[in-house]
């Protein structure tokens, strides 16, 4: 077996470094196969006894040479191993051997360390104990760390899981967006085959006509033409006996006025004058109008029920008016009314959450809710009447009930200078000046650069979010989130006493 003190033997003389795929010259000296093909490449002798050589790639690998400097290479990792594993365990600044652990600095120590003041009060622990300390640590942390990588293991899934869903959402979304493109793409198609079909037809029936026509013009004007080359053949006789012969014998209508007669007036052209109708100048607006009557589902038919005394709905149940006011109900604190008016949507909502005629005390409770006011009857007495301010704040709600699916609905706002749309708790607000988006402990202004006349409000009762467009461009206005709203819900409707009510909020039907 190979010694490590044969090591310099086995050294290459070029690399310096034990061989590596020894190969042997013909003047006996040896070198890696590597190393002598790059100094060949350079000059074709040997660089210990400079004996010319032709090339090095060529000659066999030395086997035995190769054997003894693999077991060379060996022993000198081996003994690098123990040096090092020796070292390790000797405190490298006292040469001691490291048989304490720091707890308090995490790391090896020995005796002289523990005594110094580098370690002064600070907490030691014997190696054995201190190892099996920690392994015990390490170990639960283990089990603890496996479970959690079982726990996100199974978030993971769980959101692989909702990752494949809301592809799969996707794509029923995409085919049924797709179907629902097609009928209309087949109305337009089949709508628009009809109409050119109607077209060609009036096309073809006032051809017919001008054809009926040109014939009857095409007959007259050939008649006339032979009629004007037999005259003309007449007065080429100079002759009277044989001009006259010639003109009766040819002629059996009689005199030349009666054969001259004009014809033009039995003649009349025909013009073209047909039409398609609406469908020529407002085509597109009636086709709109005819697709939406095949187009599911519409928007919600909405009949509206009043909720305040001061609200007249119209006979069809769809408009809401003010009606002229004869006396007020009011509240003996100025201030209170003030802030009300701004929150009174809310607030109604609160008291007619049953849906029914709001009395007295219930608006007061609602105000005491709202304000923070005490529940006491000497803090908020209903016999308080004054004059200060009125409630102007009329409150109206759709008879339908939306608990499941989607819904949507347009009103027309017209030029009223407050309303409020939505559900209980959740609207879109306009006090004249300024909208905004109200939830509940929740306000956010908006900006328009012109007035809706229109809005359009989607409701989405499996998420609860509340949507508003303008339904004239339909551009989204802004979204809230319901998801404190109880189902089954209505449309709320909120507007201001207004007199002579000449602007009423309408529900739009399609």
């Amino acid at each position: 077996m190979a010694s490590v003190s044969y090591a310099e033997d086995l050294a290459c003389s070029v690399c310096l470094t034990i061989f590596t795929d020894p190969v042997t010259l013909p003047c006996g000296h040896s070198f890696c196969r590597q190393c002598i093909t790059k100094v060949l490449n350079m000059e074709q002798h040997c660089p210990q006894c400079r004996t010319a050589v032709a090339e090095a790639t060529s000659l066999p690998t030395s086997l035995i040479l190769q054997s003894l400097a693999k077991r060379a290479k060996e022993e000198e990792l081996k003994k690098g191993r123990s040096l090092t594993a020796e070292v390790a365990e000797l405190c490298p600044e006292h040469e001691e051997n490291l048989k304490l652990f720091c707890i308090t600095d995490q790391q090896l120590a020995c005796i002289i360390c523990r005594d110094g003041e580098e370690h002064e009060g600070h907490r030691f622990k014997p190696v054995k104990e201190a190892a099996a300390s920690l392994r015990k640590e390490l170990q639960t942390f283990q089990q603890h760390a496996a479970d959690d990588i079982h726990a996100i293991e199974g978030l993971a899934d769980i959101q692989k899981n909702e990752m494949l869903k809301t592809r799969e959402r996707s794509q029923k979304l995409t085919i049924q967006i797709r179907k629902q493109f097609q009928e209309m793409h087949d109305f337009l198609r089949r709508r628009e085959n009809e109409i050119k079909t109607e077209l060609k037809h009036k096309e073809e029936d006032s051809v017919g006509k001008m054809r009926e026509a040109l014939e009857a013009i095409d007959i007259v004007l050939s008649d006339s033409r032979e009629l004007k080359e037999k005259v003309n053949l007449v007065l080429k006789i100079p002759e009277p006996e044989n001009f006259l012969k010639s003109w009766t014998e040819g002629n059996k209508m009689g005199t030349a006025g009666h054969v001259f007669r004009p014809r033009l007036n039995e003649l009349q052209v025909v013009n073209s004058s047909f039409s398609l109708g609406p469908y020529e100048s407002h085509l597109q607006f009636f086709l709109w109008k005819e697709m939406l009557q095949m187009i599911q589902p519409r928007a919600e038919l909405l009949t509206l029920k009043s909720k305040s005394p001061d609200v007249v709905v119209s006979d069809d149940r769809r408009s809401l008016f003010c009606k002229p006011k004869t006396n007020h109900t009011t509240l003996g604190t100025s201030s209170l009314l003030k802030a009300g008016a701004s929150h009174f949507g809310a607030a109604s909502g609160q008291a007619f959450s049953s849906f029914g005629q709001p009395t007295y005390v219930e608006t007061i409770e609602s105000y005491r809710g709202l304000f923070g006011v005490s529940a006491k009857a000497d803090n908020l007495n209903p016999n308080l009447i004054g004059t200060n301010a009125t409630l102007d704040l009329q409150t109206a709600c759709s008879d339908n009930e939306f608990g499941a699916g989607q819904y949507y609905w347009e009103i027309e706002v017209g030029s009223r200078d407050y309303w409020e749309l939505g559900i209980i708790h959740n609207f879109l607000k306009f006090d004249g000046v300024q909208y905004a988006t109200c939830g509940p402990n929740v306000t956010k202004k908006l900006q328009f650069q012109t007035r809706p006349r229109k809005i359009g409000v989607y409701f989405d009762c499996p998420s609860k979010e509340l949507s508003f467009y303008d339904a004239d461009t339909m551009k989204k206005i802004h979204s809230v989130s319901a998801v404190f709203v109880s189902m089954p819900v209505s449309a709320q409707i909120n507007i201001k006493f207004k007199q002579p009510d000449h602007s009423p909020i309408t529900v739009c039907w399609y």
